[in-house]
């Protein structure tokens, strides 16, 4: 608990200072990104998708660009034109380690780049010219040695989207 209120506390102070956040390292890539994590070559951490019991089906057009790790099909998935689009095939969620802890079922999660937001969501970047760069990883087949269900980075062997469903590595272009 201690470790998440510091984080919290770091993130916040980070977005008072100028609504860019790095993670991992000093400095962010580029003044178009609201939030970048580590990019070293030996990077083998991506973001980890929130697991649900089912995809939420609440959503409006503001929640455009989520996505989740559905464990009712094991799929990873994203919300787009009111509909979720699957990202991977169908998975394995038995690696799952849910998290009971009251801080999960907060009504709004934490928000970068605005005071308040129309998404729901654990995490939410709101900015209407900056964009989240993602851990980069070349080969996450090869270099995540036990990736965790819903995890999501960029390839930059082959310079693509690659989220885990469980089972295999699924890549997108």
């Amino acid at each position: 608990m201690k470790k998440y209120i510091l984080t919290s506390l770091v993130l916040f102070a980070a977005i008072a200072a100028n609504g860019q956040v790095a993670i991992g390292k000093e400095d962010i890539n580029g003044s178009s990104t609201i939030l970048d994590f580590y990019d070293g070559a030996d990077n083998f951490r991506g973001i980890i998708l929130p697991a649900v019991e089912s995809a939420p089906t609440d959503l409006t057009a503001a929640n455009n660009g989520t996505f989740l790790f559905d464990t009712s099909d094991n799929k990873v998935k994203m919300f787009e034109n009111e509909i979720w689009i699957d990202l991977s095939e169908e998975g394995d969620d038995t690696n799952l380690q849910i998290n009971s802890s009251d801080e999960n079922n907060q009504e709004q999660g934490v928000i970068i780049g605005s005071e308040t937001s129309e998404a729901k969501g654990v995490l939410v970047l709101e900015s209407t010219d900056k964009a989240m760069i993602l851990p980069k990883i070349e080969n996450p087949h090869i270099t995540v040695k036990s990736p965790y269900p819903g995890m999501m980075c960029y390839d930059t062997a082959s310079k693509s989207l690659a989220v885990f469903d469980g089972k295999v590595w699924n890549y997108w272009k």
